[in-house]
């Protein structure tokens, strides 16, 4: 991998990791439309660690609140609505680790498909859509329950299907809820963590295991790029949210999964 790929799938990845238009329907373009390999697991790892990275320092104030109170919870018996919150994150990452473990498989020999993408990119932006304009639209992160966590948890596990994106699932999830625009992405980018975090070190130990050779020159590229964008993606997602809805990502997303439709049906 050259370092002009390493550095345009890094962007892409940044970009697209925290914003509701699917992260999968455009990492298949380099490869679908220039014929680029596969950019194999190594910097599929640097690009977790700097997403992860960028979430997290970002959310500094939030993750380290967050921690204090799940763990005074645990040893001191403390209850705030921080240590609620912090249990709800956890919570809303137990289906998403039940569903990779017994559907990876199965998601990776039958529904890695450009036609699976561009279908889900097209159907889950109409969901978005919908759920942005009927919403409440009143509460904040913290009114999160155990039924409310374990809701947007689910969406968060059918995201394993390729095109429905991360995010995009979780605050569709969140807004249908009745949660603000700016909470339901608090929220998704917080519950990131620990499933960026499990993602991250699952690639990991599989990169361990198979001996595949380093280029850190690349893998570098790959961190810093993948850092920087997520990083911007993130303030400037959570300072436009509430004036310009989803409506820009929505009809985003029915282009691009038009366009995927149209690069199929002509080749």
């Amino acid at each position: 991998m050259s370092y002009v790929e390493a550095f345009i799938l890094a962007l892409i990845q940044g970009l697209t990791e925290f914003l509701p238009i699917s992260s999968s329907a455009h990492l298949i373009l380099p490869s679908a439309i220039l014929g680029w390999e596969d950019q194999g697991l190594a910097f599929d790892v640097a690009v977790h660690v700097g997403t992860l990275a960028a979430v997290i320092i970002y959310f500094r104030k939030e993750v380290v609140s967050l921690l204090s109170a799940f763990f005074g919870s645990i040893f001191k018996g403390e209850r705030s609505k921080e240590s609620k919150f912090a249990w709800m994150i956890v919570l809303a990452t137990i289906p998403a680790c039940i569903f990779g473990l017994f559907m990876k498989d199965i998601i990776e020999i039958y529904l890695r498909s450009a036609w699976v993408i561009a279908t889900t990119t097209i159907i889950f932006g109409l969901l978005l859509w919908y759920v942005d304009k009927n919403a409440d639209l009143v509460n904040d992160e913290y009114q999160a329950d155990w039924k409310k966590s374990l809701f947007i948890g689910v969406a968060q596990a059918m995201a394993m299907i390729p095109g429905t994106s991360r995010s995009g699932a979780t605050i569709t999830a969140a807004l249908y809820l009745g949660f603000t625009r700016e909470a339901a992405a608090r929220f998704s980018f917080l519950m990131s963590i620990p499933i960026i975090l499990l993602a991250g070190g699952y690639l990991g130990l599989k990169l361990v295991m198979s001996g595949e050779p380093l280029h850190f020159g690349v893998l570098m590229t790959g961190v810093v790029t993948s850092f920087i964008s997520a990083y911007i993606c993130i303030h400037l997602f959570l300072k436009l949210i509430s004036r310009m809805g989803m409506t820009p990502f929505v009809i985003y997303r029915l282009i691009l999964g038009g366009g995927l439709f149209a690069f199929l049906l002509l080749n």
